[in-house]
């Protein structure tokens, strides 16, 4: 079977023969700048083509698609219990204590207040005018979901002649990894490595965070329900949680050390935050944990502090923590194998998902700088085993990647934000259109339409290419994964301007977009056609 390894600046083949190895230089480019160390492997000596440390979506995806190419593949996955004893099963965080749950929770919350608007519709609940939310049913049918999904998780990798091993993989030297299983320890040797392990919630370096507080790996299989809930962390993860809490009737509280959600536009997160204010979300800015004691009642008493240093304190039921992930490559034992992290300390600094070392690859949130999403690891890992065994060229697109708060009103986004686009070409080469907008859906409940807008970021010349999308309101995920593929077509604005929209439908108004934030003009519609 025949390879090619792709680095910054130099292009390998190895052709691996019954009775020899031997890696030619095909391709070398003047001034290589990294080292390079490519061990000698006899491929008959080798158990496997391929050997993914991380059962997640993208090491899944990657092991699968080698299968199907012909290869022989091994997928190694271990989940070590959170500090609350948290554990589960093959799938990695999306199916777990991610994607899944959240949206399962998510939709939860939007049904009931879609009972309280039905109402409006005509609709009548004569048993149910104190309707509230029973957390153990929930949590139980999400649980029940996942384990479903765990298994034919498993099946399907059985029936793809997928090796899984339920073991903690660890590097013994490039070409060895060390899996440690219940039955004790066994040793796997392959052409190629991929590590796909992921990351898991950090926790702040504070008296009894560890001990009593709560992460995203707890949240979605709570034996108790949350009641009144601290959440610590502004990014998207904590504000899903946080809305899906209170949608639920629990009263909850972000805290947020700098700004909420760092890394996206700066004005839609604004607006999200106004949006879940309305819906009685708390928020406390520019503070930042001190310590969390338990009390004899079993509440937990937070204290924090703020920008002047000024102490508060306040009781909670549960204290939940989204300060952000840790990618787990320190378990590894990288450092065996020659495998350099970026200057984070933990995360793989690769190029097209290739390590400093040719054949040990990565993909996922282990990865530095890239987008941390399931579909982007899922992809990047097909494309990979396609370059490993199927003779593809593809590599791995990581712009214009689209993504979705599922905040109680949703944020949808996709390319530049606005700031990004004037940082990289100046505020006097890009236009912003935007508008607020009014869902149909919205009229007869009466719902507060004050925080429903939409923006496009494109280049001011010309036909205008479309930078960015941006869209908070109803099903935003649905709206804009339509329009990142547009993006990925080259969108402008005048082929939006010139599409015709379904009506009355809330993407319509992406193609009824026309005043620019430059021209100084209203952009509050002035009735639901206009």
């Amino acid at each position: 079977m025949a390879s090619v390894f792709c680095l910054r600046n130099v292009i390998f083949r190895g052709t691996c023969n019954v009775n020899s190895t031997k890696f030619l230089v095909l391709k070398s480019v003047a001034n290589h700048s990294r080292s390079l160390s490519i061990s000698s492997i006899n491929c008959n000596d080798v158990e496997f083509d391929l050997v993914v440390i991380g059962g997640g979506s993208g090491g899944l995806a990657a092991a699968k698609e080698a299968t199907t190419l012909g290869a022989k593949v091994a997928v190694l996955d271990y989940v070590t219990p959170s500090p609350l004893g948290t554990k589960w099963g093959l799938g990695g965080t999306c199916v777990n204590v991610g994607c899944i749950p959240k949206k399962l929770m998510h939709q939860a919350a939007l049904l009931g207040e879609s009972i309280q608007d039905a109402k409006s519709y005509g609709w009548q609940f004569p048993q149910a005018e104190n309707i509230r939310h029973d957390w153990e049913t929930l949590k139980d049918a999400v649980q029940a979901h996942i384990k479903s999904v765990n298994w034919v998780t498993r099946v399907e990798l059985r029936d793809k002649k997928v090796e899984y091993i339920n073991g903690l993989g660890t590097f013994v030297n490039a070409n060895t990894v060390s899996a440690t299983t219940k039955q004790g320890e066994r040793t796997l040797t392959a052409k190629y490595f991929l590590i796909a392990v992921g990351g898991r919630p950090r926790y702040p370096d504070i008296p009894g965070a560890v001990e009593y507080g709560v992460t995203s790996d707890d949240i979605f299989s709570l034996q108790k329900e949350p009641g009144r809930t601290l959440v610590v962390g502004a990014g998207y993860i904590g504000l899903e949680c946080a809305g899906f809490l209170k949608g639920l009737g629990y009263d909850a509280t972000v805290m947020v050390r700098s700004v909420v959600l760092r890394g996206f536009d700066q004005q839609m997160a604004h607006i999200v935050t106004a949006a879940m204010q309305d819906r009685g979300v708390n928020f406390l800015f520019k503070c930042k944990p001190k310590k969390i004691e338990k009390l004899d009642n079993g509440q937990l008493k937070a204290t924090w502090v703020n920008e002047v240093n000024e102490e508060f304190t306040d009781v909670f039921d549960t204290v939940l923590f989204a300060i952000g992930r840790r990618a787990l490559t320190r378990e590894l034992k990288l450092e065996n194998a020659g495998v350099k992290v970026a200057g984070d300390g933990e995360k793989i600094d690769a190029v097209n998902e290739q390590s400093n070392v040719p054949h040990i690859y990565a993909v996922g949130d282990v990865l530095y700088k890239k987008p941390e999403l399931t579909p982007v690891a899922i992809h990047a890992g097909r494309l990979l085993s396609r370059r490993l065994f199927g003779n593809g060229a593809a590599t791995m697109d990581y712009d214009n990647v689209a993504t979705t708060i599922f905040s109680p009103l949703e944020y949808g986004a996709v390319g530049l934000s606005e700031e990004e686009a004037v940082k990289r070409f100046g505020e006097d080469k890009v236009e912003i259109y935007h508008a607020y907008y009014k869902p149909t859906e919205f009229f007869i409940p009466q719902k507060n339409i004050s925080h429903c807008y939409l923006k496009v970021v494109a280049m001011r010349d010309g036909e205008q290419k479309v930078l960015g999308m941006h869209f908070i309101g109803p099903q935003a995920g649905e709206v804009i994964q339509g329009f990142a593929a547009a993006i990925k077509c080259n969108l402008t604005v005048n082929a939006l301007m010139g599409t015709v929209g379904i009506h009355p439908t809330i993407a319509e108004e992406f193609t009824r977009i026309n005043i620019t934030k430059r021209s100084g003009k209203d952009p509050n519609p002035a009735s639901c056609c206009s």
